[in-house]
């Protein structure tokens, strides 16, 4: 079976985010932290060895460290190459943040990071998913119908939430769990928020994306529609982002396994008091 085909440029996509990098820090890697400390609050035992994935890492790194739950931490940024070269059972955590929603092969990342967890290992996600820039897809496709009569890629497609939960029961993941928190940004116009994401360095990195600049007409039409369709009565506009949060476990012998078909001690039928029907 032939490999799905890269649908984004991974080069261009590094040399983006490590340019944002070098003018400030990120407040998407400040949320992230603030969101993982949570997250982590609620497991009950600690990592001797853990390797982060980000495009910022210090801020999430910090949190670990102060977490007190990580004792030996290995800090990657995104690299181009998306084989992670990671050794079989070699964390006892791996937490990737903020990069997974730009890979290509979302299933093969996730297999390289089971197998180097160790058993009973923890796997911890971020990711934009779901409705992320909805309204800044639309308005694009709507901008580019009417001045072209056609569309290229704009915004990245984004995995939905349930996608991300079969994909890592696909990995092998054990307990597998994915949930998505949803925030309405607000911006004083359509080109703030274009602005911003370009500081981010999350601009359009589609392989198949339009490499002319975009002209002042179309631009134009992408604001117009913009305003026009979600804008609030203040006149500043709403853009949707939706981070998924993605958990799964290296599996382990102690961890709760699900009863085997017909041993469960008591009949459904007792517990609702009515009869049992037989088919």
């Amino acid at each position: 079976m032939s490999e799905a085909p890269a649908l984004f440029d991974r080069a261009l996509y590094v040399r983006r985010i490590a340019h944002a990098r070098q003018h400030g820090p990120d407040i998407l890697a400040r949320t992230a932290a603030a969101e993982l400390d949570e997250r982590l609050s609620l497991v009950t035992r600690n990592f001797a060895r853990a390797l982060l994935i980000a495009p910022d890492p210090e801020p999430i790194a910090d949190m670990l460290r102060l977490s007190g739950k990580v004792a030996a931490l290995e800090m990657r940024t995104p690299a181009v190459e998306e084989n992670l070269n990671l050794l079989s059972d070699q964390y006892d955590a791996v937490f990737h943040i903020l990069d997974l929603h730009a890979v290509n092969d979302v299933p093969g990342t996730l297999a390289q990071i089971r197998r180097a967890l160790k058993p009973d290992g923890l796997f911890l996600a971020c990711l934009f998913a779901g409705e992320t820039l909805t309204e800044l897809r639309q308005s694009w496709l709507a901008a580019e119908a009417e001045i072209s009569g056609g569309a290229t890629p704009r915004v990245a497609p984004m995995i939905g939430v349930r996608e991300l939960g079969a994909l890592l029961q696909r990995a092998g993941f054990a307990l597998p769990v994915a949930d998505m928190d949803r925030t309405i940004v607000r911006y004083a116009d359509a080109l703030s928020l274009i602005h911003e994401i370009g500081e981010l360095g999350l601009s359009n990195a589609l392989i198949g994306r339009e490499k002319k600049p975009v002209n002042k007409r179309l631009l134009g039409a992408v604001v117009n529609y913009y305003h026009q369709h979600f804008a609030d009565d203040d006149g500043r506009v709403r853009a949707t982002l939706e981070l998924a949060w993605a958990t799964g476990w290296a599996p382990h012998e102690s961890q709760q396994q699900p009863l085997k078909p017909g041993s469960a001690k008591a009949r459904l039928a007792d517990a609702l008091k009515v009869p049992e029907q037989k088919l």
